[in-house]
Parts: C-alpha cells; structure tokens; sequence
C-alpha cells in the first residue's frame, strides 16, 4: 500500500467513538447503533465488520446494480441512489413475469464527483457501498465524509464485481451468493435467499450440462468501446461481473496473448492489435441500452464497414455481441447466463424457470 486508504474493522473500532459517543458505532457488537437507537440484530460484511441494526432497513441506497439486482430479489423497494442509476440496467427485469423495476426519482449520487450533502438529502437507512471504493475511487470523499455518512445510516458493502483493484487486497472477497445472503440478513429475507440460493443451483447443474469439454469451449474477447477504434481490454477474473463467463468456462483470447487488463495499464487496444489475437468471439460491453437488433444495426454493421475490423474472424462469422453489464446480482446473472449460452454454444432452451424468480420476489414460494 502507497498512499492508498483502506476501511477495516480496526478503522471502524478506532472512529466509534465519534459516531455513536458511547465507544461504538453501527460497525461493531454494541447495545447502540450510529444514531443512539436500540440494537436489534447484527450483520458481519468484510471489510465493516459487525453492522448493528436498530430494525429492519425500509430506505436505503447502493452503490451499483450489483447489490440492487440482490436487493429486489429479497423484494424490497428498488433503492433510492446509486452512483451511476444508468448502470442498473432495469429492462433485464422485463423478462421475469410481474417483476418491473422503476428507476423513476432515483438519484445519481455520483455528477463529476460526489457531494455527501446527497446523502443527508436521501437519507437512507442504509447505505450498501463499499467503503473503501467510495475513499480511493472518488477524490471528493475521504474517511471524515463516511463517519458523517454512517451517522445517517450504516455502510454495508464490498466492492465484488471486480477483483483488480490494489486496496482491496487487505480483506476478504465475496462471491455472489456470499454476499447475497448477507445482505438478506440485513433485510431479514433468509427465506428468499434460501429459495433463490436452491433455484441458482439447480440453474447451475443445467449450465454445467451444456458447457462442452475444454477443447471445444471457444476464445472471447471482453471489450469496452472508448471511440475512435481504441477499446479498454477485460480480462476475465473472479468479481461477480464475469460470472456468467467463468460458469461457462469459456476461454480468455486477451488473457491468454498476455494482454493486461485496463485497471493494470489503463492502457487501450485498437482494431489492429485485436486483429493480432483473432478471438473467435467478440464481446462489448458498454452497449446494454442497445436491443441486440440495435446492436447489430450500429456497432457491428460499423465493424463490417471498417478496414480493419471487418477481416476479425468474429466479425465474418457473425459472432461479435453484448458483452454484459459490469454489475449483476441474482436475477440478472440468470438472464446474462442464459443470454451467454445463446451466444457461445448456440443453446435455445429456458436454463430457468422464470416464474419460480418471480414468485420468489413476489414472496409466493
């Protein structure tokens, strides 16, 4: 570590005192949560520690689609802010009967930067972020604006979408499902974690039926458009972002030519350099506004046009796609798992049942 911060428990201990003047703040096993209030039950989530709760959380709001995708899969109200609401991709939902999620009055907490006085306007219950994501990501923020924050409610979160950033080493990963049912804690929904947690593995078991021996899985490339013929590289690691393409064990083209991904180098690739690696399939991601028709009419009818991309294998056999959002949660995963399918291994069939999630979310089950 240079001069990067990290939140850990030992912070939480050491800042208690001013959050809840009685040497203990919502962090920590205590009678008294951040705002003095009686504590009911306690939730553990690297790297916060022990999150005490006077009740169960009605308003909160998140970081990214991630933990909101977990959120309405527990059937709670949509949350009230998140940094980026265009990055909560709530069409997904459109495929699940009797589910529809409005981004109507959600807040973008973050405009070229982020001003904690959002925060006491939302006043949430609960905030579900990572505490160190907010202190390195955004220089507008540092240690004294989240102890303000966990005043208004308390911080519950760990960034797990993606596995490259440096300060993240000091503490624990979670999977998906890790995080998902600590969350359900939160909200007291074991029993829909429960269902959910079972439907997923059912859904797995179908995934790893269709998933062919390693010689015959294809080489991807994961993509982020930049504009002008440069792309930012993914590789893919263990955040939950590239779950759907680690269950479908499909092989990493960028890995396995030794290109670094962009939270490495920062550095950009061209036409030219993918040309190089002739990935068999193409993936952009940056493009989930876009219909999958819309998608082949803009972004790949301009590949076949340009010089370069048009001699791509993916482009000549008709196999460059949406690559996905960067945050999924438990309903999104099952539908970006399916869409996958479709695009790797050419697979029709419904890999869930779509009802069982919505009868999950709408508490029949």
């Amino acid at each position: 570590m240079t001069d990067e911060r990290t939140w850990t428990r030992r912070n939480v201990l050491r800042t208690s005192g001013a959050i809840a003047g009685v040497g203990a703040m919502a962090g920590c096993l205590d009678s008294l949560g951040s705002s003095g209030d009686e504590i009911e039950y306690t939730v553990s989530m690297p790297p916060v520690g022990e999150v005490g709760f006077p009740g169960v959380p009605e308003t909160w709001a998140t970081g990214n689609g991630t933990w909101a995708d977990m959120g309405i899969a527990l059937g709670q109200e949509p949350p009230g802010a998140l940094w980026l609401t265009s990055r909560f991709h709530t069409q997904y939902y459109d495929e699940i009967p009797d589910v529809s999620v409005s981004k109507e009055g959600m807040v973008d907490l973050y405009e070229d930067g982020v001003d904690v006085e959002k925060f006491y306007d939302i006043d949430a219950d609960l905030h579900v972020m990572d505490p160190n994501f907010m202190t390195n990501r955004y220089d507008s923020i540092d240690e004294s604006d989240v102890e303000d924050i966990e005043q208004i409610g308390p911080i519950f979160g760990n960034t797990i979408f993606s596995r490259d950033y440096a300060w993240h080493d000091d503490y624990e990963y979670l999977t998906l499902y890790e995080a998902f049912g600590k969350l359900a804690e939160v909200f007291q929904e074991e029993e829909r974690y429960e269902a959910f947690s079972a439907l997923h593995d059912e859904f797995q078991s179908r995934v790893d039926e269709i998933v062919p021996p390693e010689d015959d899985r294809p080489e991807v490339a994961i993509l982020w458009p930049m504009g002008e013929g440069e792309f930012l590289p993914y590789t893919i690691d263990e955040g939950t972002s590239f779950k759907q393409w680690r269950d479908l064990g499909v092989r990493d083209a960028l890995a396995e030519a030794n290109v670094s991904d962009f939270h490495d180098s920062r550095g950009r690739i061209d036409y030219e350099n993918v040309l190089e690696i002739d990935p068999e399939i193409i993936l952009f991601r940056g493009n989930e506004q876009l219909t999958a028709d819309e998608f082949q009419e803009q972004v790949v009818a301009e590949m076949e046009d340009h010089n370069v991309a048009s001699e791509l294998k993916a482009v000549k056999n008709g196999d460059v796609y949406r690559g996905g959002p960067l945050h999924q949660g438990p309903i999104i995963n099952l539908i970006m798992t399916e869409r996958a399918a479709r695009q790797v291994y050419d697979v029709d069939d419904e890999l869930f049942d779509r009802q069982k999630v919505s009868d999950i979310v709408t508490g029949d089950f």
